[in-house]
């Protein structure tokens, strides 16, 4: 690693107090999708008070921002996520599950640290640019809030958004240090409501109209097409009104949430578009009225590997973080206290190459290490992983690639309370800092060598043609919601 780059790292650790105690105020707020007011005025502020220049709200989101720095080119874009999970209260640094508020929200994901290390990529390439003078690039960190259930960057894509950059960067907090590729899930939830009439069960059941029977009839309808559908697809749904408690009154109104699934978005949008028709089947058979209610939706990712390479091999030059004895032993503690354990290594492709098998599993000591301490080497890939992230709507606008640090034990579950347990702690907090540190490193190699961001760059658009373009899942005229409530 040059001194150069090195003097720029080295101002993430600087700023490492400010980042983590932005980072631990976000994890206190356990704001919902869409309702990160705090957590968004608070990243505002700080982001000001740094010298960006920002935009808050952003893009019609109340709680979005965009923070910019800079001018000239190459511009890249850093993307920062802040929203927390339903029913993951703990107490920080707790070795078992203890609730700070009863039925409360919790960071389960990790996105105080995830909008926290962003926010330090940014802080780091905001220093290299005012060192570098007017002209030499810009940095954008967009505050992109609901990941978990609104999918905001979809709808920023839809609008363009993220077409003003020459690439992009993200990272995810998780159980082990790797460059992330491979694609994903594309997802599309939608709410269907219907109404019917009410009526006594009993006394004059030919005057109801039940709005229950629609939603089963739905349920139905969409089991038989399963067996219709392609291996990759999935669909998924939960009965979020079922029309009251009496089962001596016809329902009058019930409603259901469904999350469609498919690798490519024109194959999710076709599967969307059937599972509509039973819907509206449905309230025919009932005599019902149906009304339909996007939610959100988002697309695979695109994996770019010339960003991907890039950003491991700056991950190779960023020192590992070194622990203590009593952040082993917590972490340990944690895995522990995991009831469901897999026997897989860590890392998404482990299992796909037997030379990065047999790295993997002696580096993790045969997968028993408490906390995943090591780099796992770089593969490339376009399989799919089933989970799905609005991140890869930026990819199919912009190239764009990510990284995972070991902010947690790493038998550690995804949306679990150990994540939340740990979130506030310093074994999160110097993953977070190395994530940081591994997204400027590469932004600066971008700004400095051209041909690396051409490259990028070609291989996205030989993949544009290759695919067809972006089919963007979120219809025009749609806003974001927050998830849940009542048509």
């Amino acid at each position: 690693m040059t001194d150069e780059k090195k003097k720029v790292l080295s101002y993430i650790d600087e700023k490492a107090d400010v980042i983590i105690d932005t980072s631990d105020k976000i994890w206190d707020f356990a704001e919902l999708s869409l309702r990160e007011f705090k957590s968004g005025e608070l990243y505002a502020q700080v982001l000001k008070e740094e010298g960006f220049e920002v935009e808050h709200p952003f893009c019609g989101i109340e709680t979005a921002f965009r923070a910019s720095y800079g001018s000239g080119k190459p511009v890249i874009g850093i993307l920062a996520e802040y929203d927390a999970l339903t029913g993951l209260s703990q107490v920080a640094g707790q070795q078992s599950r203890e609730e700070l508020v009863s039925n409360g929200n919790g960071h389960g994901c990790g996105h105080n640290l995830l909008g926290a290390g962003s926010m330090a990529a940014a802080f780091a390439i905001k220093h290299y640019l005012e060192e570098k003078g007017e002209g030499s690039g810009k940095v954008i960190l967009y505050g992109c809030p609901g990941e978990e259930g609104a999918a905001t960057k979809a709808f920023m894509a839809r609008d363009g958004v993220f077409k003003e950059c020459d690439a992009a960067l993200t990272w995810h907090p998780g159980t082990e240090n790797q460059v992330t590729s491979g694609t994903c899930n594309t997802c599309i939830q939608t709410e269907y409501k219907f109404t019917g009439v009410a009526s006594h069960a009993a006394g004059a059941p030919e005057q109801g109209r039940s709005a229950l029977d629609a939603v089963e009839l739905m349920n139905i309808g969409v089991q038989f097409l399963r067996e219709h559908m392609p291996d990759t697809a999935r669909i998924h749904y939960s009965i979020t009104d079922a029309g009251g408690d009496s089962p001596n009154v016809v329902q009058p109104r019930a409603q259901v949430l469904y999350m469609v699934r498919s690798i490519w978005a024109k194959e999710a949008l076709a599967l969307q578009e059937r599972v509509d028709r039973i819907a509206l089947a449905a309230s025919m058979m009932t005599d019902t009225t149906m009304e339909k209610k996007f939610i959100d939706g988002c697309s695979n990712t695109v994996p770019n590997k010339v960003l991907e390479k890039l950003l491991w091999e700056n991950f190779s030059q960023v020192e590992m973080p070194e622990y203590t004895e009593e952040e082993i032993a917590y972490a340990q503690a944690l895995c522990d206290s995991v009831e469901m354990k897999d026997n897989k290594l860590p890392g998404d492709f482990t299992e796909d190459s037997e030379e990065l098998y047999e790295f993997v599993d002696k580096a993790s000591e045969h997968g028993t290490k408490a906390i995943n301490d090591f780099l796992i080497p770089y593969f490339y890939s376009e399989h799919p992983r089933m989970g799905s992230t609005d991140v890869g709507d930026v990819s199919w606008l912009v190239p764009t690639a990510q990284i995972n640090t070991a902010t947690y034990p790493s038998k550690a579950p995804g949306h679990s309370w150990q994540n939340v347990s740990c979130g506030r702690t310093s074994i999160a907090h110097k993953a977070m800092l190395m994530a940081g540190k591994v997204l400027a490193a590469a932004a600066e190699d971008r700004m400095e060598k051209p041909e690396v961001l051409q490259a990028a760059r070609d291989e996205y658009e030989a993949k544009m043609k290759r695919y067809g373009g972006y089919f963007c899942p979120v219809p025009e005229g749609a806003v974001p919601v927050v998830p849940g409530e009542k048509m």
